[in-house]
């Protein structure tokens, strides 16, 4: 990880201590499971789940004599990864073999790449609340993973699975240039929704499909960079804000009593909010790195980046700007919209020939709110976007009124079917002769004299009177025309 400054301090982040102000310093090495059907140098399968050791080849068990073999889906996965991030792409890489013992590495090292990855510096832009803000990317690699040591089996001993032995994984470096538990979470969620629109990775954090190692230090706003301590394998957003709050919080308690930090591995525990000491932190040369003998440099040509460049799709940074020039959405809606893939296509689709603006309320506001209430992806929404359409236009052309509308989203969520038929069949339309609602305005107006008066004093008062009306009509009287009606008899202009 680079250990160039490239910020300048930010007193809105600092951290208060005892003896003065505190920055903490961030820098992340992501780990993101490749999308694809094998190993990174074995035809064994990548799937989830399955029986212990179900997934191994004899690649990735070690057996003498089993060489490895490049995975050029992961080659390529990992080059439009690297065109996603505005990364330079290196047309030459090198495999290494990084030296390390341990039951569930059977080879006795990772084939990882070292000096010359296959994708070097790039950036990643976050929107923060005090402003937009970005973040170095130093480099993108490709390395196996390792297996999985299991503990919990047995209570005098430990089992090794293998099924991940080999997995191809994007080692995604930043630079250390985060400075908050907010930008370090923003930082993992913008990269995971990269990755997920790009179909890299599904960085599936639940799967172990997208982990962080998280690096924290803390200085005096603007001094030298102090020592880190890394958080190995923290899988979930939320945890590396916990993690971090908590880790500089430790390292200022340390340093304001005299002490010093020492440059170790430390892990989360999201039982206790707490880190604790796992390992001391190694360096580069004590993994020995060198050239995998048993492969060659990675090499290819400008035509075939360009072609992978030329078939990328829309990203969430120019999908925002679409959204908010072509659409005349907010920056915060049209945020909301881009965090996923599915329910950018999802709002789309209800837009398509309609008001923008609604369309961006009813799927924010109250589709994503029941979604998110009840736990449920976009992909297995009860509404689909033609019923949610359907819904709208019936609202554009005054067939119901927002407050129906919201009963009718209730039907369809609930029973489903089609919006149209559902009004019609229900006798749901809204009022809209002039004639029947002039008729309960004047029955109540002549019911409540003295609140007339009050009206012409208070126009406040005039949403009692709509209120009555609606309540007279069942709700289905069009608010438009109570609310110029009330206006015009009662005299408020």
């Amino acid at each position: 990880m680079s250990l160039i400054d490239t910020r300048t301090p930010d007193p809105k982040k600092f951290i208060p201590g005892a003896t003065g102000d505190w920055e903490v310093v961030l820098g992340l090495e992501v780990h993101a499971q490749v999308q694809s059907k094998s190993k990174l140098f074995s035809g064994a399968a990548t799937a989830f789940g399955g029986e212990q050791n179900d997934h191994v080849s004899f690649v990735d068990a070690a057996m003498p004599g089993m060489l490895p073999v490049i995975n050029e889906e992961c080659v390529r996965q990992a080059v439009r990864t690297g065109l996603g991030l505005k990364a330079q792409i290196n047309k030459r890489s090198v495999f290494a073999r990084k030296n390390y013992f341990y039951p569930d590495l059977p080879q006795g090292y990772q084939i990882s790449q070292f000096d010359q990855p296959i994708v070097g510096e790039g950036i990643i832009h976050l929107d923060m609340p005090d402003g937009p803000v970005e973040i170095g990317v130093e480099r993108l690699h490709l390395e196996q993973d390792a297996g999985k040591s299991l503990h919990d089996q047995h209570p005098s001993m430990s089992y090794v699975d293998l099924n991940r032995s080999g997995v191809a994984l994007m080692e995604i470096v930043s630079k250390p240039d985060l400075r908050s538990s907010e930008e370090a979470k923003a930082y993992i969620a913008k990269l995971r929704s990269i990755l997920r629109y790009l179909g890299t990775s599904d960085a599936d954090m639940e799967k172990g499909n997208l982990r962080a190692d998280v690096n924290v230090s803390v200085r005096r706003p603007g001094g030298e960079f102090g020592t880190r301590c890394e958080i190995k394998n923290v899988n979930s957003i939320r945890f590396a804000g916990q993690a971090i709050e908590y880790e500089a919080r430790r390292q200022i308690a340390i340093l304001e009593d005299g002490g010093t930090i020492d440059q170790e591995t430390r892990l989360f525990d999201s039982v206790k909010g707490e880190t604790r000491s796992m390992r001391s932190k190694e360096e580069a040369h004590d993994y020995r790195y060198f050239p995998d003998p048993d492969l060659l440099p990675l090499e290819f040509d400008q035509a075939y980046i360009d072609a992978l460049a030329a078939d990328l799709p829309e990203l969430p940074d120019e999908k925002k700007a679409r959204f908010i020039n072509d659409y005349g959405l907010t920056p915060y809606d049209a945020d909301i919209l881009v965090v996923e893939r599915q329910s950018c296509d999802y709002f789309e689709d209800v837009a398509k020939g309609r008001d923008a603006k609604i369309a961006a309320n009813w799927v924010i506001n109250e589709l994503f709110g029941r979604l998110n209430k009840e736990a449920i992806s976009i992909d297995n929404s009860p509404i689909s976007s033609d019923q949610l359409g359907g819904m709208i236009d019936l609202m554009a052309d005054d067939t119901i009124s927002g407050k129906i509308a919201k009963d009718v989203f209730e039907i369809l969520w609930t029973e489903g079917g089609d919006p149209a038929a559902i009004v019609e069949s229900r006798g749901m339309k809204q009022v809209t002769d002039l004639g029947a609602i002039e008729t309960e305005i004047d029955a109540i107006i002549a019911a409540n004299p003295d609140k007339v008066e009050q009206a012409r004093d208070k126009p406040g008062l005039l949403g009692w009177f709509v209120g009555q009306v609606m309540k007279a009509t069942g709700g289905k009287a069009n608010p438009k025309a109570v609310n110029d009606l009330l206006r015009q008899k009662i005299g408020i202009e």
